[in-house]
């Protein structure tokens, strides 16, 4: 009998233990708010072990398209977000809902097309391309997702002094799908298209498809990371999500960030702000 109640204090002991041990490793645990470009590049599966082996905190990825990343961590839902979309984080952070954003890293669009060139558009600007296409009428797929390559793309259209909304025809084409879809949709129409670097390297069936305008600065995309306000949401982790922010604009992390490639080629290139900005 006394053996019995000694097992049972014994189990009801090391369910305690066990319990603590479980609750401590869910508060190692933080909530990364990012876009559905960020995680499908492959970087994040590289960044975050890493990260892990070295702070022993776990991170939970929510990747969403551009335009809804912000919904949750607006509602306390995540504790640190990393997008590309300065117009936006800048707004999070001056309605409250962030706590200082920091530049991370960059990679940049490239403008796909034909090799044979149809509208002739092959070299560093942009704008002259955009314009030699839409003159042209030559095929042209977009995204049409409102993803941030797709607002990117619209921005572009609107520095080329071209309203897309009018001059679009049968010409302009939408994929309403991810890149791989619309990438995959320009190869069967011999068709432009632009696409963040990281997915074109990772594209295999080209076809007849290569890069015709690569090197303009507007087709910089840089990415910054936030953490959720603390004061205005209490269940944010503060300093864990602190200590990944400080270590992915550390010299470590950016190292880290830079050591990411595809078939040899960097994706991504550090360029940390430490100050804030």
């Amino acid at each position: 009998m006394i053996m019995g109640r000694l097992f049972v204090v014994f189990a009801l002991f090391c369910g305690l233990i066990a319990g603590v041990a479980a609750s401590s490793a869910e508060d190692r645990s933080i909530v990364l708010a990012t876009t559905t470009a960020t995680q499908e590049s492959g970087l994040l599966d590289y960044l975050l072990p890493i990260f892990h082996d070295k702070t022993g905190i776990e991170v939970t990825v929510i990747a969403r398209r551009a335009d809804e990343v912000l919904n949750g961590p607006r509602r306390g839902e995540a504790d640190v977000v990393l997008m590309h979309a300065r117009p936006q984080e800048e707004k999070f952070v001056a309605d409250g809902f962030g706590v200082k954003r920091f530049d991370v890293m960059y990679n940049d669009y490239v403008l796909i097309g034909p090799k044979s060139d149809p509208a002739a558009v092959k070299g560093k600007d942009i704008v002259t391309a955009l314009k030699a296409i839409e003159a042209k009428g030559a095929p042209f797929v977009t995204r049409g997702d409102r993803s941030g390559t797709h607002a990117a793309e619209l921005a572009l259209w609107i520095v080329a002094g071209i309203d897309i909304a009018g001059a679009k025809g049968a010409w302009y084409r939408e994929a309403g799908q991810g890149m791989a879809s619309a990438l995959d949709a320009a190869r069967a129409a011999n068709a432009y298209v632009l696409s963040d670097r990281g997915s074109w390297i990772s594209f295999r069936d080209r076809g007849d498809l290569d890069i015709v305008v690569e090197g303009d600065r507007r087709l910089l995309n840089q990415y910054g990371v936030m953490l959720v306000n603390p004061e205005k949401f209490p269940n944010v982790k503060k300093d864990l999500a602190q200590t990944f922010i400080d270590w992915l604009t550390s010299p470590e992390g950016q190292a880290a960030i830079a050591g990411y490639k595809v078939d040899g080629q960097q994706l991504f290139f550090p360029n940390s702000d430490r100050s804030g900005g």
